[in-house]
């Protein structure tokens, strides 16, 4: 998870604590080309129907959206191909075996530069229902209106 001072975040997939239940987080790098890294910096990256897979003992993010450098005319690639996760072989079994047994899915909750490298922070995740959601969603209106009165208060 992104703590220190030198982090900077790029991307967060806010839709993900709405829709799952984040258990698990790990930090893992991204295989990229050349203009790929000069879009992140500059923010322009979407997490809106990505998911993980595990094929053949590699993790692989899929519908990621990064966009085209805009100065990158020959050097540009799709903005939409599959991008390889960099992960200890130990931690893609450990992920590998709670998806296939226990209905976990793997999603990207956000991206973010460490010390100028791309680094993307996933989460073992489970589905939440509707009555879930709306028993998160009364959670934080009931929170929200206490911070509001204790800051009237006070």
């Amino acid at each position: 998870m992104a703590k220190d001072s030198n982090e900077k975040v790029v991307a967060l997939n806010r839709r993900a604590s709405h829709d799952y239940f984040l258990e698990e987080h790990f930090e893992c790098g991204l295989v990229l080309t050349g203009t790929e890294i000069k879009s992140i910096r500059e923010g322009r990256v979407q997490f809106k129907d990505a998911y993980i897979t595990i094929y053949k003992g590699e993790a692989w993010v899929k519908g990621m959206h990064i966009s085209a450098y805009k100065y990158g005319n020959m050097f540009n690639v799709d903005e939409e191909r599959d991008r390889k996760l960099l992960l200890h072989k130990a931690e893609i079994r450990k992920i590998h075996q709670k998806v296939k047994t226990k209905g976990y899915t793997l999603v990207p909750v956000k991206m973010y530069l460490k010390q100028g490298r791309a680094k993307l922070d996933i989460a073992l995740a489970k589905g939440k229902n509707l009555y879930d959601k709306r028993e998160t969603e009364k959670m934080r209106d009931a929170k929200r209106e206490m911070e509001k009165a204790l800051k009237l208060r006070g």
